[in-house]
């Protein structure tokens, strides 16, 4: 008879063990991020990804804002139609960045006007890559600034940012913890988090965070890695650490989409799963406006599309 050495008795019982995603009771609640459409073509593939996603009853889906509000009239757009055509809750970014205080309470008051009741406010980032940020003499020199003053103009519902792994322009890890409770104590109901890719690092800012006298609720934010070398991009402008290990599940597959499809669905439902199993209910996917990785992790946390849930096309 063979014997099995310590590791291989391990792996064995976990091999025998119910699959890590049965029987889920699918008491999870999700969020979705698209971005505004540039052409046509992504302007179908974004819509064809909110038709996908709607019948799994997210609380909000946001829209994203681009640097210096390059994206404003897209962003406003693509929110007024969520809200007008279907019947999901639409969410719009707005930042600080060069942009008067009577600018934003301009774009605030035509969300409002739009039926938009929830607003994802951040400071923003400059729109030259690597300058930094300075607020306009009379503009909004914060998130938590931006947050206040959204606050007084209308009652909307507010989420704001949060950086598991510190942004990158903060003194210390207390000083952006610091910067984290301004921004809720101004009026903000969530934080959701900046991407990350082992669960420990949620867990531990989540503890830190509580620890700092931070009780709101705190979303992780996920983002599904189809494209690695994209994701290292966007990983180095918002301090998110690339575990070594992540590279090398994409390594030799830059032609061949199908496998990193698979693989990308398996790293982020595995981590979501880990999340899971630490307490965490809800959850945030950077869509990067694509449906069917982020529907495929909702269906293995046993999310099942809500009776009757399509979306209703303008007339």
């Amino acid at each position: 008879m063979t014997k099995l050495s310590l590791a291989q008795m391990s792996e064995a019982a976990r091999a025998l063990q119910a699959p890590m995603f049965a029987d889920l009771a699918g008491d999870v609640a999700v969020s979705f991020e698209f971005f505004p459409p540039k052409t046509e073509a992504m302007e179908q593939t974004l819509w064809s990804s909110i038709e996908a996603l709607e019948p799994m009853a997210p609380r909000f889906v946001s829209v994203t804002y681009g640097a210096g509000g390059s994206t404003r009239e897209r962003t406003h757009n693509t929110v007024a139609r969520i809200a007008r055509d279907t019947s999901l809750t639409a969410a719009a970014h707005l930042t600080c960045v060069e942009a008067s205080r009577a600018d934003i309470d301009e774009v605030a008051d035509a969300y409002w006007q739009a039926g938009v009741r929830h607003i994802v406010a951040l400071r923003g980032d400059p729109p030259t890559a690597g300058a930094t940020f300075e607020a306009r003499p009379d503009g909004y020199a914060s998130a938590a600034d931006l947050v206040a003053g959204l606050k007084k103009r209308h009652d909307f519902e507010l989420s704001v940012a949060a950086y598991p792994e510190t942004h990158p322009e903060a003194a210390s890890p207390q000083s952006d913890l610091d910067n984290l409770k301004r921004k809720l104590d101004a009026g903000a109901s969530r934080a959701i988090t900046q991407f990350f890719f082992e669960p420990d690092v949620f867990f531990r800012f989540r503890d830190a965070a509580a620890a700092a006298g931070i009780d709101a609720e705190i979303v992780p934010g996920i983002l599904p890695v189809s494209n690695f070398a994209q994701t290292v991009r966007m990983a180095a402008t918002c301090g998110t650490a690339i575990p070594g290990w992540l590279g090398r599940l994409f390594e030799g597959l830059e032609d061949k989409a199908g496998a990193r499809q698979l693989i990308a669905a398996t790293i982020a439902a595995e981590m979501c799963r880990r999340l899971y199993a630490g307490g965490v209910r809800e959850f945030h996917f950077y869509t990067l406006n694509r449906a069917e990785l982020s529907y495929a992790i909702c269906h293995l946390l046993g999310l099942r599309p809500a009776a009757g849930a399509t979306i209703e096309k303008a007339a």
